[in-house]
């Protein structure tokens, strides 16, 4: 059994989970032990203890602890990436790539560590000086989802610690062997005891606790918008940082001008690839008249030569859904689209491969409209819905008509209608003629309305959560 890590420890629980492969349910992935909240106040009082040193160490001691961190992923991306491809049931391409990108930020928040700013300004009195510095938040509690679980952890937990955080994490059931895998990396990166810790378990035992203790500073939290209100509620009750990313239903709009070969291969990656598991997938796509049959019969075509299967097979497109639960959600949906007046025009079924895995086809749905369930509430499955618009300004006032604004993309040969999606989009991300799903690591991530709450994430606009103001003023 797999142990969580407080203090300097590993330490082991009578309870442990089964993490299964959802491309074959008969192999369980391993036995990792499950903390309850007595272990996370245990992981909380060896980061509080621990924070007055670390938060007064040295850049070089910062950068050379997320440095050797970043070096071991890299250097380790296949063998990482299988393991994470086998729990998750992302590809391996993908699953290899997204441990070189978790390799990469931390390689980026080490060099950050060695570039922390202040200023100094004159005051408007004669003979005082003001210098204006960041200092370390405290502990932070981190919360992430299990559908990037390297990557999501990589880029809080590598800035947290590049600016003199202590850190609690908490890892996604689903997913606790890559999380495992990277605090074991940690363990060995020569951080002082209690900087680091990895709690493992239930969000209602564990996560609870990091929400409720007032020795936790801030939170950062990924997942579903109903956990992150709950998140929100408990951090403001004891006016605690907390920063939010929620998911979205983000817009793909296709213009009537759009190169059509190139927009189907943008819908089909934004909406289908990793399982359509991603926040940034393209959920909603909207397509202008003169080119809406066109584009859906190139779409259908382009999606019936994706190959579904195991996420560690050569030549898989898509990987089976990450679990049961999620898989019922997708079918759920998808029956609900369905009685509300939304076709199917290819996939919707489950398929069935040599190893009893969760493999559902990808779906398009076409004759949907943007006030169905299908195409307001996030899905997060392999499950996109065409809504037919008549011109640009309906397809612009159809993809900010939602809840969410998390990323927005357009595919179009105009300059014009780019620049004004550009300015327009209702979103913290926009693409023009790119994937909604795919951002880079070191500019900011995150949205705004029902998809984020806080200051963005990734690059140098981190600093904002991760690090407090102090403005001093020196008399000479």
């Amino acid at each position: 059994m797999k142990c969580n890590y407080i203090g300097d420890a590993w330490v082991g629980s009578s309870n442990a989970s089964r993490n299964l492969n959802p491309s074959d349910l008969n192999d369980v992935v391993g036995e990792y032990a499950a903390a309850d909240a007595t272990q996370a106040a245990d992981a909380i009082s060896a980061a509080y203890g621990a924070f007055s040193g670390w938060s007064l160490s040295t850049p070089q001691q910062r950068f050379d602890a997320l440095d050797f961190v970043g070096s071991e992923l890299l250097a380790r991306k296949a063998e990482l990436g299988d393991l994470l491809a086998r729990e998750e049931g992302k590809i391996l391409p993908e699953a290899i790539a997204e441990v070189a990108r978790a390799g990469q930020i931390f390689k980026f928040f080490a060099g950050e560590a060695l570039r922390i700013q202040g200023e100094r300004l004159a005051s408007v009195r004669s003979g005082v000086d003001v210098e204006i510095t960041r200092e370390p938040v405290g502990v932070i509690a981190i919360i992430t989802p299990w559908n990037f679980p390297i990557a999501i952890p990589a880029w809080k937990i590598a800035p947290a610690l590049a600016y003199g955080n202590c850190v609690v994490f908490k890892p996604a059931e689903p997913v606790p062997g890559s999380a495992w895998a990277l605090a074991e990396i940690l363990s060995r990166s020569g951080l002082p005891a209690g900087v680091f810790n990895l709690v493992m378990g239930r969000g209602s035992e564990v996560g609870q606790a990091l929400l409720n203790d007032r020795r936790v500073a801030a939170v950062s939290f990924t997942g579903s918008a109903a956990t992150g209100m709950r998140v929100a509620q408990a951090c403001a009750a004891r006016m605690a940082r907390f920063q939010l990313e929620m998911g979205g239903k983000n817009p793909l709009v296709i213009l009537d001008d759009a190169d059509l070969k190139v927009a189907v291969d943008i819908a089909v990656q934004g909406s289908f690839f990793s399982t359509g598991q991603r926040c940034t997938a393209s959920s909603r796509i909207i397509v202008t008249d003169a080119i809406h049959d066109r584009f859906v019969k190139a779409t259908v075509t382009a999606m019936a030569r994706l190959r579904v299967g195991d996420a560690r097979a050569a030549g898989t497109d898509i990987g089976p859904v990450a679990d049961a639960g999620q898989l019922e959600q997708d079918l759920t949906y998808i029956d609900v689209a369905q009685r509300e007046g939304a076709t199917v025009a290819f996939g919707g079924t489950l398929l069935h491969r040599e190893a009893p895995g969760l493999y559902l086809q990808p779906t398009l749905l076409t004759n949907a409209t943007n006030a169905m369930r299908s195409s307001r509430e996030e899905i997060f499955g392999p499950v996109a819905s065409v809504i037919r618009v008549r011109d640009y300004d309906q397809a612009l006032a159809v993809a900010n008509d939602t809840d969410f604004g998390l990323t927005a993309g357009i595919c179009t040969t105009s300059l014009k209608h780019a620049m004004h999606f550009k300015r327009n989009a209702q979103a913290g991300m926009v693409m023009v003629n790119v994937p909604t799903a795919g951002v880079d690591y070191h500019v900011p991530f995150g949205g705004r309305k029902g998809s984020s709450f806080g200051p963005r994430e990734q690059g140098r606009h981190a600093q904002e959560f991760y690090t407090v103001v102090k403005t001093a003023y020196t008399s000479a």
